[in-house]
C-alpha cells in the first residue's frame, strides 16, 4: 500500500482542504553493487580528506560553496537552518492559468493529491469539479523536505494531480546553445520532403496506450541476470553504428514504405511471397536494429532471445513468421 510522502492542505481562499501527497510514479531502475573484482567483496565509498587521505567523519564535514577555483565560503548547518523556508503544512494556490499555456519542459515530478480524510472529501470533490469546469490548472508554492516547490495542481478523472515545476531560471534557453545555428544554413524544406514526412507522421498515427511501450533494456539486463544465475552461458555480440543519413527523400521514402508494410517487422503477403517459405520475412528483419530485434522477439515470446546476437534474431523471427504468413495467404 502507498504511503504519503506529505501531508497538508490545499489552501484555496479562506478554504482549506486537508490532503495527502503520493508519488505517481514508481522507477524500476536496476540496481547494482560495486564488487572488488576476484574476491566479490562489497565496496564502499569512503569521506576522505584530499590532502591527507584521512577518514573524516560526517559530525566533523563542513558545506563549502566554491566562488573561484579553489576559493571556498563556508557555510555552517545553523546558518542554513536560519534561512530555510519556514515549516509549512499549506499548498498555498497563487494563480489559475491555462495548463496548455505551460511548457512541458518545466515540470519536474508528478504526485497524486488524495483527500486526507472523510471529511476533506467534499471540499476536494468541490474543487476539483470547479477546476474541471474552468479547464483551469492552479499555481501554487509549498514546502516538502525543506525546500519550497513551484507547482501546478490539474485536474484529472475526478481527482487532482499535483505536478513540481523547474523555476524559470533553472530551464536552459536554446537561444545559449550553439548548436542551433546550424539551422540558419538550412532554406525552408521542400513541398516534396514535407508531403512525405507527412505520409510518414500519418502512417504512424495510433491511439496513446502507455502499456505499448516497455523498457526492452531493462527486461534484457533482468533476463541476462537471470541466465547468469543458472550459470547458463551467455553470447555477446556488438552491435554496428547505424549509417549516417545522407539521402533524406531516399529515408523518407523507405521509411513510408517499411510503415505502410507493417510496424515492428510485420510482413505484408506481398513480401512473404517474394520470398516463400519466410525469406522475405528474415529480409526486412535484417534490416531492423538489434534492439528492435529483440522487441519483436519478446513480442512473438521466442525463447532464448536473451542470449542470441542479431543474426540469430532474424533467423528466428523468420521462422516465427513464415507460418503465420502462410496461414494469412491461404485465407
Amino acid at each position: 500500500m502507498p504511503r504519503p510522502i506529505w501531508t497538508g492542505s490545499i489552501s484555496f481562499g479562506l478554504v482549506s482542504v486537508p490532503v495527502k501527497l503520493f508519488s505517481a510514479v514508481q522507477q524500476q531502475d536496476v540496481r547494482f553493487h560495486q564488487l572488488e573484482r576476484g574476491t566479490g567483496e562489497r565496496i564502499r565509498m569512503k569521506r576522505t580528506a584530499e590532502g591527507s587521505g584521512k577518514d573524516v567523519a560526517y559530525e566533523d564535514i563542513d558545506k563549502g560553496y566554491e566562488v573561484s577555483k579553489g576559493e571556498y565560503v563556508i557555510v555552517t548547518s545553523e546558518e542554513l537552518e536560519a534561512v530555510e523556508p519556514g515549516k509549512s503544512r499549506a499548498i498555498d494556490i497563487e494563480d489559475f492559468v491555462d495548463l496548455d499555456d505551460i511548457d512541458p519542459v518545466y515540470f519536474e515530478n508528478t504526485y497524486l493529491l488524495a483527500p486526507a480524510d472523510e471529511a476533506a472529501a467534499r471540499p476536494y470533490t468541490v474543487l476539483q469539479a470547479a477546476m474541471e469546469r474552468s479547464g483551469r490548472a492552479a499555481v501554487a508554492r509549498f514546502v516538502m523536505r525543506t525546500k519550497q516547490h513551484l507547482a501546478v495542481i490539474r485536474p484529472a478523472d475526478a481527482r487532482l494531480i499535483l505536478e513540481t515545476l523547474y523555476f524559470a531560471d533553472e530551464v536552459r534557453l536554446a537561444e545559449d546553445i550553439r548548436e542551433f545555428e546550424h539551422l540558419d544554413a538550412v532554406s525552408t524544406a521542400s513541398d516534396r520532403e514535407l508531403k512525405m514526412a507527412d505520409q510518414l507522421l500519418e502512417s504512424l498515427v495510433t491511439d496513446w496506450d502507455p502499456t505499448r511501450y516497455e523498457d526492452t533494456y531493462r527486461t534484457r539486463v533482468l533476463e541476462l541476470i537471470e541466465s547468469k544465475a543458472k550459470g547458463d552461458a551467455i553470447v555477446t555480440e556488438r552491435e554496428d553504428e547505424p549509417a549516417q543519413v545522407i539521402d533524406l527523400m531516399a529515408a523518407l521514402e523507405a521509411s513510408v514504405k517499411r510503415a505502410k508494410e507493417g510496424r515492428a517487422g510485420l510482413v505484408t503477403d506481398e513480401v512473404t511471397e517474394t520470398g516463400g517459405d519466410g525469406a522475405g520475412a528474415a529480409g526486412e528483419y535484417a534490416s531492423m536494429s538489434k534492439d528492435e530485434l529483440y522487441e519483436e522477439a519478446q513480442r512473438l515470446e521466442i525463447p532464448g532471445r536473451s542470449k542470441m546476437g542479431k543474426d540469430e534474431l532474424v533467423e528466428a523471427l523468420g521462422a516465427a513468421s513464415a507460418p503465420k504468413k502462410k496461414r494469412r495467404k491461404a485465407s
